[in-house]
Formats: C-alpha cells, structure tokens, sequence
C-alpha cells in the first residue's frame, strides 16, 4: 500500500515543482554591471636612527629608487579612475629632515615630486594624504610612473642628540587605486 501511494503522489508532485522552479533567466544583466574594485597596497617604507643621519656628514642620508610598476600593463592604467597615496610621518630626532619623492618614467624623467620638510621632535604623526583624478592630480602621472625616486636629507647639523630613547624618522606609504573593470 505504502509503495502506491508514493507512486501515485510522486508523478504529481515532481511535476509542481518542476513548474514552480522554471522561470525564464535573463543573462542580459551582465550589459548593466558595473565593477569598480578598489585595490589597496603599501608603496614604500623608510626608516632611519638618528646616529645613521649623524654619519653622514654631507648629501642625503637615505637615497633609493623603488620599481613602481603597478601601472605597466596598459589594460591596467587605461582602466585606472583615480587614487590616493597617504603618506605619515613620525620624526623623533633633533633633526630638520627633507624628504623628496620623484616619480619616475620609463625614461627615469621626473613626472612629479612630493616635498616634505619636516619639523624635528614631532608631537604625533604628520598625515598627507595626495589625490589623483577627477579631484586632484592628473591620472597621467600614476599612469606613467614606472619607479620611485626617494632621498632623505639632514637639514640641521650632525651632532645634536635627541633626548627620546630611540630617536627615528619614518616614512610609510601607501595607496588606494580605484579601477574600471566593466
């Protein structure tokens, strides 16, 4: 008796539920989507003791060129709609410092420059925050750049001696990229 009422119900029952589940998909809505990631990355790192800048009696007490190369690809920097690279600074040292961060093309010409002059015994972190696009710098720059040119010079003397226990400077980057994929 039991199978046949699972045989009678089952036809019935199988056909509801094939009725109720097919509604027509519409693939079209892939036309309408729009994705807009934002991608986010640490760019550089700079660190230096106060006995380090000491040493160097005369030129710059940090110099490096950093690759930069997020923006190679041209299916990448054509999709590119803006960005923001924050900068924060902290200086412990006795020390005026001057940071200069170049960026560079392909053919090592400088696109632009950011200058910090930096106050010696910061109270807190210094925080700039520079835009690119619509409401700030032109997208072309971060587009182009193809490395980083970054030099720290001592702007004061080279015997003065801070009275915090590890007197440092450091410099952190880092970027916020906003890009087109559709």
């Amino acid at each position: 008796m039991k199978r046949f009422l699972l045989r009678l119900f089952t036809g019935p029952i199988l056909f509801c539920v094939l009725l109720s589940c097919s509604e027509e998909q519409n693939f079209d809505q892939f036309e309408d989507l729009t994705i807009t990631p934002t991608v986010a990355s640490s760019i550089f790192y700079l660190e230096s003791d106060e006995e380090t800048i000491n040493n160097v009696p005369a030129g710059p007490f940090y110099y490096q060129t950093v690759n930069f190369d997020a923006f190679n690809e041209e299916f990448v920097a054509e999709r590119l709609l803006e960005g923001t690279i924050t900068y924060e600074i902290e200086n412990t040292t006795s020390k005026t410092l001057q940071v200069v961060i170049e960026f560079l093309d392909a053919g090592g010409n400088v696109l632009d420059t950011e200058l910090f002059n930096i106050d010696p015994n910061l109270p807190e972190t210094y925080t700039r925050e520079v835009t690119y696009g619509p409401t700030g710098k032109s997208l072309n720059i971060l587009a182009a750049t193809d490395g980083l040119r970054i030099s720290g010079n001592n702007q004061s003397d080279t015997t003065s001696i801070s009275t915090a226990s590890e007197p440092k400077v450091i410099l952190r980057s880092a970027a916020e990229f906003l890009f087109r994929l559709k």
